[in-house]
């Protein structure tokens, strides 16, 4: 077995123009991405001016010198009515030599109150931190619930309650370090954590503060009396440990760490590992501007895995390269770490490619090698050859696979995502460890011009069932106004802003993300499973 042609297909002034292309939807990401980071705005003076930190650099202390941060769902929120980031900063990093899931509200933004985005947020982080079974570190500063928004939030809060005591039933660490107020629904953060260590001076923990219990109860009394860090740490005995600053919080989280006593229960390392045998960096003119025109994923692939060294024979060995296309599957190692990668080539999903996807799905699982999917698909080829022979029976026969899989599989949309081909590639329905957008993708029921297409037809067909004329007029403003909805709310920062992925990355980090998410994968065991349940033949 060899290595693949790595000649470039596209002309040299086509990738040019492909490069500078993806290089101004990085710049945009980018400007997004800060808009994020300053969502607090005055507030961030406002808050550095009282002494305290803000998210990120509570978070950056938090952090083993020099480890990275895999921040996730920088974008929550976007283009809906709530602060980008959603209150909150989450994200992966090493904490004393330990990886963990970091959950930090962020008081700069309405005092780090809850909200809708925020919560699916958080929701989404847990979900992570438990299939992984990461520490979950939470750096606590929050009014609780956004209370014009209680009546999206007060019933499906309850379940980021839930998922903390459970956490805690599976032997999953909980730590909460509390800066600043944590009051009503947000008291129950450090309330169910396993430790929790408050800032004296500065941590105000309690279900009703004084204006609530005065209402209330009639009772005269200060933050102090009711929440204090200090109150806490000698009389309630909520608080395990006091902490003279924010600083001293930071070094407590850390030592509580360090002790946990974790280790990795599915641990793939192989040992040194080659770089990629082409330049990440050419991912930038691989990707047409028009998504609609193909392009090869080896080219994608061969700048994303390990390339051949002494212990590593091929940078990808490929799986039936002759049956099936316009789907490329095929085993490969990104950081030392072993995966089955499956790629779309040319869109469109046949019945060949379903049979080959679905039997690569079953070799992995049977070998216990995560997956790796990525996108470019408009879906499964429709029409009456392809439908008599078989197409629904076959997708679903690779959408059973997918579903059915238990090792990690983590998705990436370097491209096109549509229709049922989002599914058979383990969309975010399916549950995929990690999930990732580039900043070119696109992801819809179908794509914008063949949705609007579908409507027209039945329009007319309707106006020539009831024996009227096709309003030509109306009927081309309804066209054009449906193609460019489905045009924005197919773009990623729209799907993104959803919590429909866990962050719009720049291409040339792919690698270096996958390499965090697979090790992030080995904290536990990876087991595969050969039981598919009936497949339709």
């Amino acid at each position: 077995m060899t290595d693949l042609d790595t000649s470039p297909s596209p002309a040299l002034d086509q990738r040019d123009v492909r490069r500078e292309a993806m290089l101004a939807k990085i710049a945009d990401l980018d400007a997004e991405h800060q808009k994020a980071v300053n969502a607090g705005g005055k507030y961030i003076e406002r808050h550095h001016a009282r002494g305290k930190l803000t998210a990120r650099e509570r978070i950056e202390l938090l952090l083993d010198e020099g480890a990275p941060f895999l921040e996730l769902m920088t974008l929550a929120g976007w283009g809906t009515e709530f602060t980008i980031g959603g209150s909150t900063v989450t994200g992966i990093g090493v904490v004393s030599g330990v990886e963990c899931m970091i959950i930090a509200h962020d008081p700069t933004v309405k005092g780090g109150s809850i909200n809708p985005i925020s919560m699916k947020k958080t929701g989404r982080a847990m979900q992570i931190a438990e299939e992984n079974h990461l520490p979950c570190v939470t750096l606590v500063e929050s009014g609780g619930a956004d209370l014009p928004h209680q009546k999206d939030i007060f019933l499906p809060a309850g379940r980021g309650f839930r998922d903390i005591t459970r956490a805690s039933a599976r032997k999953q660490p909980t730590v909460a370090l509390v800066f600043g107020n944590s009051t009503a629904g947000g008291a129950y953060i450090p309330g169910m954590s396993d430790y929790i260590v408050m800032v004296d001076g500065g941590a105000k923990v309690f279900l009703g503060g004084p204006p609530l219990v005065k209402m209330a109860t009639g009772e005269v009394s200060d933050d102090e009396e009711l929440g204090g860090a200090r109150m806490h740490a000698t009389t309630s005995g909520l608080a395990d440990f006091l902490a003279v600053d924010e600083r001293d919080a930071i070094r407590l989280g850390r030592r509580i760490v360090a002790r946990l006593n974790v280790s990795k229960k599915g641990a793939r390392f192989t040992g040194p590992y080659a770089e990629p045998l082409l330049d990440p960096e050419g991912l930038l003119e691989i990707i047409p501007t028009d998504l609609k025109e193909p392009f090869d994923p080896r080219e994608v692939i061969l700048r994303l895995v390990d390339g051949p060294s002494e212990t590593n024979e091929v940078s990808f060995d490929e799986f039936k390269p002759l049956y099936g296309p316009s789907l490329v599957t095929g085993w490969a190692r990104i950081h030392g770490r072993p995966i089955g990668i499956i790629a779309n080539a040319q869109g469109i999903l046949f019945s060949k490619e379903a049979q080959k996807a679905t039997q690569f799905i079953q070799l992995c699982n049977a070998s216990d090698t995560p997956l790796l999917f990525l996108h470019n698909t408009t879906g499964y080829m429709v029409g009456k050859e392809y439908e008599q022979g078989g197409i629904i029976k076959h997708g679903a026969m690779m959408v059973n696979a997918v579903s059915n899989s238990t090792v990690p599989a983590i998705s990436i949309l370097i491209g096109a995502s549509y229709g049922a081909g989002n599914y058979g590639m383990n969309g975010r329905a399916y549950d995929p460890r990690f999930l990732f957008t580039w900043p070119n993708a696109k992801c819809a029921v179908m794509g914008p011009q063949q949705l609007a297409g579908v409507m027209e037809i039945v329009a007319r067909g309707a106006a020539e069932s009831k024996g009227v004329a096709y309003d030509e007029e109306a009927g081309a403003a309804t066209k054009a106004f449906v193609e460019d909805m489905i045009e924005q709310q197919s773009l990623p920062y729209f799907l993104s802003g959803m919590v429909y992925d866990d962050g719009v990355i720049d291409p040339r980090d792919t690698r270096s993300i996958l390499g965090i998410c697979l090790s992030v994968i080995e904290n536990q065991p990876i087991e595969g499973n050969l039981n598919f349940g009936v497949f339709r033949m």
